[in-house]
């Protein structure tokens, strides 16, 4: 696709077609500007501004275009990405800007609809990108940068795991790494037994091509408060000996969604140079079969101590989160964040386009369903019930690493990592699906970021 960069301009009186934007109840205010034969097209085209309508009227040698949204007064981040898909490549700037609330946000939708996959097509020629020019100039810059992030993930999950394995995930976070002049450090072989060795029993059964590996990156002064990212990297996921049916494997590729929103949370961070000590990690796996794969019944060893009775080999996101989150906690971050597509019950209880958030403390739950819905990415919270601890009891181990009852699938998951998270830290949890199921305007099947901008919203909000 074009440059996403280009498709957003500052506005310095370019030649450019006009887009009126109206609301069932400006429709009549909004006719009564155009001429008889434009209104008559408009009738023609049986344009009700409706949100989501796209309308094209003849001007001159030219023409414009109308767009119907739910409130002109109230723009949403999706209410111009109908529009950018409908129209044409061309050079397009919002008629009476001024009039509508909230434009900036609508930029986001916009540069999003011209987001294309497509890495691995061969036909289908490139399409004409469609230039905004907006006179906001403070919001280009953040805009871009938020569907920059959001782009990035769509497109870490939408490639297969042959060519998204923890080797290319740890290449993602080098070229991050280089881009922004942090350090990395990646742990593998002997080492990773040694000091994540949940990590390695679940990515020891696959081929040398995608060994297991626990990837750190650090970036900012170490005197400023330390924000703690971890992302999920299964790169692709069989189960393992409690293998998933072929229906349940055909999405595996995104089980690395958790590291795809880790690493574009982390690359926001970093581009906007926020004053904190940035500690991201990444347990890069993948859950294969092979003759010395881990097995139910065994007991694994954990970074903090613990020891884990495996019940579910499918159950193993939550493994190697577990040394994640423990080595996280050793920095004592002032926040700690992680993302995954963790349970199946999260996406029962919820929904695909509800991540399911976690947290130990109300006001960062507060303040992260607040973010969401400024931005157009909700979430919602489920509990860390105490109750449901009893759950993870084994007759021969510290805990379990799955309980066999199927209720609060998601609460119990979380209670789990809990057992790894340091005493005290201000914990974030988002069981996210990084997945859309059916395409809406702006937001095309496929890989998708759910829960990313409502953490960037707190993040900014606690630290910049």
């Amino acid at each position: 696709m074009t440059e996403r960069n280009a498709l957003i301009q500052p506005d310095r009186g370019q030649k450019a077609t006009a887009i009126h934007i109206c609301d069932k109840a400006g429709l009549d205010a909004l006719l009564r500007r155009f001429t008889p034969a434009q209104r008559a097209v408009l009738t023609g085209q049986r344009f009700e501004a409706a949100a989501g309508e796209v309308a094209i009227l003849p001007e001159g040698d030219g023409w414009l275009a109308v767009a119907g949204v739910e409130k002109t007064a109230a723009l949403t981040s999706w209410c111009l990405a109908r529009v950018a898909e409908a129209l044409p490549g061309g050079i397009y700037r919002i008629a009476d800007a001024g009039a509508v609330g909230g434009l900036a946000r609508a930029f986001h939708g916009w540069l999003l609809a011209q987001y294309r996959f497509d890495r691995y097509r061969t036909e289908g020629k490139p399409v004409d990108p469609r230039v905004l020019l907006v006179q906001e100039l403070k919001a280009i810059d953040a805009a871009l940068a938020e569907a920059g992030a959001v782009m990035t993930v769509r497109d870490l999950v939408n490639t297969p795991a042959e060519d998204m394995g923890p080797a290319q995930i740890e290449a993602e976070a080098r070229a991050l790494a280089k881009a922004h002049h942090a350090t990395v450090h990646v742990v593998t072989g002997d080492t990773l037994e040694r000091d994540y060795p949940m990590v390695h029993a679940v990515g020891r059964a696959a081929s040398r091509h995608h060994a297991p590996r626990l990837i750190e990156l650090e970036w900012g002064d170490p005197k400023h408060p330390r924000l703690a990212i971890v992302g999920k990297g299964v790169c692709f996921d069989s189960g393992g000996l409690d293998i998933k049916p072929s229906s349940g494997m055909a999405l595996m590729k995104k089980d690395m969604g958790g590291a795809a929103h880790a690493l574009a949370l982390a690359g926001l961070v970093m581009a906007a140079r926020l004053p904190v000590h940035l500690h991201l990690l990444v347990p890069a796996v993948e859950n294969a079969i092979s003759g010395n794969a881990f097995r139910p019944g065994d007991v694994l060893r954990t970074r903090q101590g613990l020891s884990v009775e495996i019940t579910n080999t499918d159950a193993e996101g939550r493994l190697i989160l577990g040394d994640a989150l423990t080595r996280a906690s050793e920095g004592k971050p002032a926040l700690l964040i992680d993302f995954a597509t963790l349970t199946g019950a999260a996406r029962v209880a919820l929904g695909p386009d509800l991540p399911a958030l976690f947290t130990r403390r109300d006001d960062t739950a507060e303040a992260l369903l607040r973010a969401g819905l400024e931005r157009d990415d909700p979430a919602w919270r489920l509990p860390l019930h105490d109750g449901y601890r009893e759950y993870l009891k084994s007759d021969v181990a510290d805990l379990v690493n799955a309980h066999a009852t199927g209720f609060a699938g998601a609460s119990v998951a979380g209670l789990f990592l809990d057992r790894f998270v340091g005493e005290g830290i201000d914990w974030v949890h988002f069981d996210t699906f990084a997945w859309r199921p059916v395409s809406k305007p702006g937001r095309p099947r496929g890989g998708e970021a759910l829960g990313l901008r409502a953490a960037w919203g707190l993040v900014q909000q606690r630290f910049a």
